[in-house]
């Protein structure tokens, strides 16, 4: 199966490869194979080439969100990592953008920013790439990524042998719900690129406004901490039950959503640590590897913080990070 990913042009692989070194965590042993892809030929032919042989394999992005297990991965991690964008004025003085899949999220925020559209700059300091952004609907301060996604084109992997393997849906199709869309269910669906839809602004304006943001995001999560940001979902206040609903203060609810942090707080979070994995003392739904970290430890605090909220508020709490490996 090397000989054959040898052959395919644009593709790079490493056997043996540290998984640790490509997520936010720092955490998490090898994987049997790494592949990067950088045209859609590319990776299709290795994913096929991989299929073929029999050897697992998952697809990551840039590892923001990922928790690896300590074992590492025993297959084949395949990345798409192309990072192509195109901007295409409109009618209507707005733009178009087009942008594949492994482009850096920053990347997208500066250049649109630069070009006077509106749109993704509450997203400045957001780390990890486009594809990644689309598969958990990221966003912050009110907004996802979802308002301005118009269609995205992405491999379906459940027919790797077929003629039509490559398929492009719109919005509505992608089933966007907060940080949630199809394809955090359709595993074999590799989303390729995205097109976006975003409004003229005032550069300077939007350049203040993303500075602004930048500055409290990075404080509460400076961008050395070996982190992935908000651990848990935030809730909705609508769906909790009714015995959890009349204990949240009104004057914490943010467009009907409840903070997890909210709920972890009540129930002692702040400071808990296993091992060298802590939440930070000045926010509960921040957990971080203080240096040397486990796996085994961040699931064992994973775990203890949502058994704590549950045996309080009888609520489930749900993980915006995303597992690989056993």
């Amino acid at each position: 199966m090397l000989f054959r990913l040898l052959a395919i042009p644009n593709l790079n692989f490493y056997v043996n490869a540290s998984l640790a070194a490509h997520t936010r965590f720092e955490i998490g042993g090898p994987a049997r194979l790494l592949a990067d892809a950088s045209t859609e030929t590319a990776l299709i032919e290795a994913l096929r080439a991989i299929e073929e042989s029999g050897w697992r394999h998952t697809v990551i992005g840039g590892g923001t969100n990922l928790i690896v297990d300590d074992a590492g991965f025993d297959g084949a991690v395949v990345r798409y990592t192309g990072r192509g964008i195109e901007i295409a004025a409109t009618n209507t003085g707005g733009a178009t953008v087009r942008i594949e899949a492994g482009a850096v999220l920053q990347d997208i925020v500066d250049a649109t920013i630069a070009s006077g559209l509106r749109g993704l700059e509450t997203m400045t300091g957001i780390p990890g790439w486009v594809g990644g952004a689309i598969y958990g609907n990221a966003g912050a301060y009110g907004h996802s990524i979802d308002e301005r996604v118009v269609s995205v084109r992405f491999f379906d992997g459940s027919h790797i042998h077929e003629t039509q393997k490559i398929r492009e849906i719109d919005n509505s199709a992608c089933e966007f719900r907060y940080r949630e869309s199809i394809f955090k269910r359709k595993k074999d669906w590799v989303i390729l690129s995205a097109t976006l839809r975003l409004d003229p602004a005032n550069a300077d304006d939007l350049r203040a406004a993303s500075e602004s943001i930048l500055k409290i995001r990075n404080a509460k999560y400076p961008p050395t901490m070996r982190c992935a940001g908000s651990i848990f979902k935030n809730l909705m206040l609508a769906d909790l039950p009714e015995s959890a609903r009349v204990q949240v203060l009104r004057e914490v609810v943010r467009e009907g959503k409840v903070p997890s942090a909210y709920f972890l707080e009540q129930a002692g979070a702040k400071g808990m640590s296993r091992g060298a994995i802590k939440v930070a003392d000045y926010h509960a739904n921040l957990i971080y590897n203080d240096d040397g970290g486990t796996s085994r430890e961040l699931l064992d605090l994973i775990a203890e913080l949502k058994r704590r909220v549950r045996d309080q508020f009888g609520i489930e709490l749900e993980e915006e990070v995303q597992y690989v490996g056993s």
